[in-house]
């Protein structure tokens, strides 16, 4: 298993190549890399080389920002490529970053990993009201809810999505996952969560067993 492409790629996440990006994912994947390996090892490393060298200055913020839509291109284009190998859905999960969060790298990361395993995602994106996700739970009738959350400002939200589900008697029907940088298991039993693992990998296994149990 050849991953020895995702060396180039810090350099193209830093230049904003976008083609360049997914033309190593591509070559990647070709090579029989792992897709957790190309994320963790290509993209996600490269993302966070660029936001340390912004943090002591040695690039600027234009840089950053197209590092930052090299990276989340490339995300997506993993994702897209590995959408086309998925024959059967083992669940469907609705995912979205909570109001007022614009963070979604660490969405996009649990986003693919459920993907890798199978599951069809549905995806809200950022700054998702409590209304869009009800909306998109009645829509989609999802297994699964996955509630993201980067900041602590904005953590508490995760508990009026919960508290809206149930005052629409719909709470039974879906499992709430929750997670992001600032979210801890305490927290994540105290608003009544049901699947929450700080690493996403651990969290589809987590997520599949629950699943299982349940007879889905």
């Amino acid at each position: 298993m050849s991953c020895q492409h995702l060396k180039s790629m810090g350099k193209a996440i830093e230049n904003g190549n976008v083609l360049e990006v997914k033309n190593l994912i591509k070559l990647a994947l070709n090579k029989g890399c792992r897709p957790e390996v190309i994320l963790q090892e290509g993209l996600l490393k490269s993302i966070d080389n660029v936001s340390e060298k912004f943090k002591n200055k040695q690039i600027f913020v234009p840089d950053l920002l197209l590092a930052t839509r090299a990276g989340n291109a490339g995300i997506s284009y993993l994702s897209s490529e590995l959408l086309l190998k998925v024959q059967e859905s083992f669940g469907r999960i609705v995912i979205g970053t909570i109001r007022g969060d614009l963070h979604d790298i660490g969405k996009n990361m649990v986003k693919i990993f459920f993907e890798i395993a199978g599951f069809e995602v549905i995806d809200l994106g950022t700054d998702v009201p409590v209304d869009g996700f009800i909306d998109a739970a009645k829509k989609y009738d999802p297994q699964i809810i996955g509630l993201s959350a980067a900041l602590t400002t904005t953590m508490y939200g995760m508990k009026d999505v919960i508290r809206a589900l149930e005052q629409d008697g719909i709470r039974d029907k879906h499992y709430v996952m929750v997670g992001g940088v600032p979210i801890t298991s305490s927290f994540a039993r105290g608003i009544g969560a049901d699947i929450f693992d700080p690493d996403g990998t651990s969290a589809v296994v987590k997520a599949k067993r629950i699943l299982k149990c349940a007879n889905f």
